[in-house]
């Protein structure tokens, strides 16, 4: 297909986004980033790992998404006590057929907000883990598929950290983003204030249905992307395990490992879901920039010496994206 076709074609299938964003924003002020970025993992398949203070319409903006997807949407508090059973489900005794029946758990969800994820112990963490990466969850002997779409929003308490247990790098490499979310400015605020003054009820009205999400994907992966782009993808993503190769050698000292080929392919359809939120059917240099830090900043590990010298991930990846040309 030529590309001029592919770019109307996806400027027609995207026209429902604008309608989308303005039924979020009856109830959401600001948040147009984590918006946009949950939008990219639910139209490419994805999962989000988000750090954030308490209080930043996280929930709020999954359930107000779910609404205006007709989605169904569950909510779990990550305590120490929790097991796996509490989030997966259990076989339950039926006294009057002698027989063990499973009792399907909350993560059979469409849209499932995991909050303070780090505070589960490691088993709980591995079997919401493994849902996420196989679609299914075994329940005795028996294996259940989760709904489609299937969609977890993961979030840590960057300031709590006592009582937690760190998610394993093999483990938050199975995010697809990592977002960062901060205050909201002081006009936003005020508007929240206005908005929710009174405790009046907002209705969002339904503009995709699940099964229209799974059309989206597919015409994601249409999305044009040139054979530069590509090159242009790999080198960011080998610079971040190679830099001395692309005359970055001082940064060899503040990373102790690299992105994984998950990087990649993420850095791709990312950067294609994008291009289909701002309606347009190829893939341009900005995109990877944009979903870049996303993508990155959960998959390269600083040496000591970067957070000695106080030296994010964030600052690495700027540093990489100066540093490779652009096609």
């Amino acid at each position: 297909m030529e590309i001029s076709a592919i770019n109307e074609m996806i400027r027609e299938k995207s026209a429902f986004v604008s309608v989308l964003k303005t039924e979020i924003k009856k109830r959401i002020v600001g948040q147009d980033y984590m918006i946009e970025r949950i939008l990219v993992a639910i139209f490419t398949n994805g999962h989000i790992l988000l750090e954030g203070v308490p209080g930043l319409a996280k929930t709020l903006a999954v359930r107000t998404i779910a609404d205006a997807m007709e989605l169904d949407f569950k909510r779990i508090q990550f305590t120490p006590d929790l097991l796996p059973s509490d989030l997966t489900g259990s076989l339950i005794f039926d006294h009057k057929s002698g027989e063990f029946y499973p009792k399907k758990g909350p993560i059979f969800t469409n849209i499932l907000l995991a909050d303070e994820v780090n505070r589960a112990p490691a088993k709980v963490q591995s079997a919401m883990l493994e849902a996420m990466q196989e679609r299914q969850v075994t329940i005795g002997d028996e294996t259940h598929k989760l709904p489609e779409p299937f969609f977890v929003m993961a979030t840590q308490n960057p300031i709590e950290q006592e009582g937690t247990y760190p998610l394993p790098e093999a483990q938050t490499d199975r995010f697809m983003l990592k977002l960062k979310i901060d205050y909201p400015t002081m006009e936003e605020e005020r508007k929240i204030l206005e908005l929710y003054e009174k405790d009046t009820k907002i209705e969002i009205n339904r503009v995709i249905k699940a099964s229209e999400i799974l059309e989206v994907r597919k015409t994601i992966e249409q999305i044009y992307v040139d054979e530069g782009i590509k090159d242009y993808i790999l080198r960011i993503v080998f610079a971040t395990r190679k830099p001395q190769d692309y005359k970055l050698e001082n940064l060899k000292k503040y990373i102790d490992f690299g992105a994984s080929p998950r990087a990649s392919l993420y850095l791709l359809k990312g950067a294609k879901a994008l291009a289909f939120l701002k309606g347009r059917g190829f893939v341009i240099p900005d995109d990877i920039k944009d979903i870049g830090y996303d993508v990155l900043r959960h998959r390269i590990i600083p040496t000591f010496e970067a957070e000695a010298e106080n030296l994010s991930t964030d600052d690495i990846i700027k540093e990489i994206f100066a540093g490779v040309e652009v096609p």
